[in-house]
Formats: structure tokens, C-alpha cells, sequence
């Protein structure tokens, strides 16, 4: 279980000389993940959305409020929490030179992966992100789909308990998509606790157990998709995003992003 307790984060930014202003990328959010769960963080582009997830996965410490697995926090557990996380975000950068089989064994071997249990791993990951015709190629020869199927694989090759994922299908077509969906939809079923950041709202309605819609910073609903659209009176997601901030004309763009 992940526990997001009252979030929020500040920043500074020199907007004109000798001036400087505050502003919260994220302000006040709170949720719970269970096990067994997909939660979809979901909301527009600047939305406040990757940085609530680097907070989340301990690459950014929060101005305020708490972060809890399993009732434990980074504060006490900082190893053991990272040990147990798989946290893929667009901006992760990949070793070039290596081939996907190279970087997932170093991978694996870094988080200490038995060499039985990481092959074993490994060739269940190659079959699943339907890797075997580029497994053992150079890494910066692989195309965009290529390239993100190996981002995912890397996060996962230890088989971690908790997901963190930012824009996993992003610049993906339909069909690799569809493998990234349904390889998370089978770790759900393993009792995995994911979070799932996207700004696809059909994409959270086929995955999400729960969504927490943001905008701007601030939660402005949260519930099953069902729950949301039934407190909108809409019969997507889509729609009730919008109907929630007043239209589209009032969806403002967060220019700190």
C-alpha cells in the first residue's frame, strides 16, 4: 500500500529582477494505493503529475506532507522502500552502447537478483515486451518503441512490489500500447500496487482501478472511473475532466512546467 498524506511542493522562480516568486507545483494531495490496485494519476500536460510521482518514488523530497509503503517512510526505510520500487519516467536516460540483455543483467545484478531467478526473469520480460528480435542489439539503435519497451523492462527486472510509471505508453502505436497494458494488468493480478500517470483518459478507463484527476496542482476529483463520470453526469472520463474545471476554454496551462 502507498500512502499519500496532504503533498505538496514549492518552488521559487526569478520572474523579474530582484523579484522572486513562489508557486506550488503540486499543493495539498492526498491518496491511497492498495495492493492488488492500478491508481491513474491523470490530468493534462503541467499538470503537476511527474512531479507528484518523483516526490512518490524519492528522487524529489516534498515541502510538506508524508509518503508511506507499507507504513514505512523514506525517512526510516530509504533503501529497503527504493529496493521494492520500479519508477519509470521519460526523462530516464539508457546506457547506448549496451544491448537490452547487457542492461537489464546489470540491472538485475545491482539490485541482487539471484542469477537463476534473473534469467529467469529476463527471458519472461523479453517474451512479454515482445523483445526477441532486438534483445541483444545496441541500445541507440533501437527505435522510439523499441527504446521504451527496454525503459519499462529495466524498471521491472528485479520484480519490484510497488510501480510508479510516468507516460509508460508514450510514443507508443496502438499495439505496442496494448502490450505495456496488458503486461500491467497481469502484475495487478500479483497483488502489484501501481501507480499509473497518463494524460490518455480512454487509456485510464480501459487500466484504472481508481483515478485521482489533477489540474493545476490541486486534486479536483478522485473515485472510480464509474464514480467520476456518474458525479459529472458524463460517460467518459474525457468529458468529466472538463466538465470539472468549467470547459475547455478554463483549462490553463501551468507555465512553470
Amino acid at each position: 500500500m502507498i500512502e499519500v498524506k496532504n503533498i505538496s511542493k514549492k518552488f521559487k522562480k526569478n520572474k523579474e529582477k530582484n523579484k522572486v516568486v513562489e508557486f506550488f507545483a503540486d499543493n495539498d494531495i492526498s491518496f491511497t494505493a492498495e495492493e492488488g490496485e492500478v491508481l491513474g494519476i491523470l490530468g493534462p500536460n503541467g499538470a503537476g503529475k511527474t512531479t507528484l510521482l518523483r516526490m512518490i518514488a524519492g528522487i524529489m523530497e516534498p515541502t510538506s506532507g508524508k509518503i508511506l509503503f507499507d507504513s514505512k517512510s523514506y525517512k526510516e526505510h530509504d533503501m529497503e522502500i527504493k529496493k521494492n520500487i520500479a519508477f519509470l519516467s521519460g526523462n530516464t536516460k539508457l546506457y547506448k552502447d549496451l544491448s537490452p540483455y547487457e542492461l537489464l543483467e546489470m540491472c538485475g545484478n545491482y539490485y541482487g537478483v539471484s542469477k537463476n531467478k534473473l534469467e529467469k526473469r529476463i527471458a519472461k520480460i523479453e517474451k512479454d515486451f515482445d523483445m526477441s528480435s532486438f534483445i541483444n542489439q545496441r541500445i541507440g539503435n533501437l527505435s522510439t518503441g523499441q527504446t521504451q519497451r527496454v525503459s519499462l523492462a529495466r524498471c521491472v527486472v528485479h520484480n519490484p512490489k510497488y510501480y510508479i510509471l510516468d507516460e509508460a505508453t508514450s510514443g507508443l502505436d496502438i499495439i505496442l500500447s496494448q502490450i505495456i497494458l496488458n503486461f500491467i494488468k497481469e502484475e495487478k493480478t500479483k497483488g502489484k500496487c501501481i501507480l499509473y500517470s497518463t494524460h490518455y483518459m480512454e487509456e485510464a478507463e480501459n487500466i484504472c482501478d481508481y483515478v485521482v484527476l489533477i489540474n493545476n496542482g490541486k486534486v479536483i476529483s478522485s473515485g472510480t472511473p464509474e464514480e467520476i463520470n456518474k458525479q459529472t453526469k458524463q460517460s467518459n472520463l474525457r468529458d468529466a475532466f472538463f466538465t470539472l474545471i468549467g470547459g475547455i476554454k478554463n483549462r490553463k496551462r501551468n507555465k512553470h512546467f
